[in-house]
């Protein structure tokens, strides 16, 4: 039993790591045999010897875009989970704003930048109320969906041990409520980043996204490329780090759920 458990932990961690090895080899093997120029597709030897030439001007950009999308993820998931429980709390308020909520985010968030740089700066605070506005709305609906999921049984249990409101939302509609919050801040983390990113090519004056609008600018497609790698690293870092935290907060999740 326990050797057959180390081999399914064996092929969970090895899996990903040959599927990223076999897709290197692919992209590295496609631009050999079709003689594609280093300015259309890099090859992975050219992407990492960009990073050679400009480490520390990549990693002080990468530090500059992890932060903003921590920042702006904190304030997402608050406000998102605040939101979900106010909306849910009551039925007449939700009637009432849900649907500006869901026209709201149905506007491209691209076309705000101009005005979120005439209404805060070119900065950081720009570039947080960007990550906010992409990643509030999944946490949001989740936090709405995990809410009013408690069974019904579960529900009528609490009225009969007399338990109070919020007693009962403490103890069993929040609990309830978490698989699906998490969810939310699964999605919620990866459009964190690509927020980040999005305000900072629209922007170009700090991060990988702005490394990756001057490179296209300078024709240096493998500094790109090099940036472009470094967000997918940080994206699948963040996804599993809230992937950690959700099997630390609720394991009990797993096991109801099969």
């Amino acid at each position: 039993m326990t050797s057959r458990s180390e081999l399914s932990r064996s092929f969970k961690i090895g899996l990903p790591i040959v599927g990223t090895v076999v897709a290197i080899g692919l992209w590295w093997l496609v631009t050999i045999v079709f003689g594609i120029e280093t300015f259309f597709l890099p090859s992975p030897p050219d992407v990492v010897d960009a990073f050679s030439r400009e480490p520390h001007y990549l990693l002080e950009e990468a530090w500059a875009t992890l932060w903003v999308t921590l920042a702006g993820f904190a304030v997402a998931a608050v406000a998102g989970m605040l939101g979900g429980m106010l909306l849910t709390g009551s039925r007449m308020i939700e009637q009432a704003t849900l649907p500006m909520v869901v026209a709201f985010n149905a506007v491209p968030k691209v076309s705000l930048v101009p005005l979120l740089i005439v209404w805060v700066d070119f900065g950081p605070r720009m570039r947080i109320s960007m990550v906010v506005l992409i990643a509030f709305f999944p946490i949001l609906v989740s936090t709405m969906a995990g809410l009013t999921s408690t069974p019904a049984d579960l529900n009528e249990f609490t009225r009969s041990l007399s338990a109070s409101r919020l007693k009962s939302y403490l103890k069993v509609r929040l609990p309830w409520a978490l698989p699906q919050l998490f969810v939310g801040l699964k999605v919620g983390i990866t459009l964190a980043l690509i927020g980040t990113v999005v305000a900072e090519i629209q922007s170009p004056n700090g991060g990988l996204g702005s490394i990756i609008a001057v490179s296209n600018q300078s024709a240096d497609t493998s500094l790109a490329f090099a940036a472009i790698a470094l967000l997918a690293v940080f994206g699948v870092s963040l996804f599993y780090l809230v992937v950690a935290a959700e099997r630390l907060a609720v394991p009990w999740a797993r096991h109801i759920s099969t």
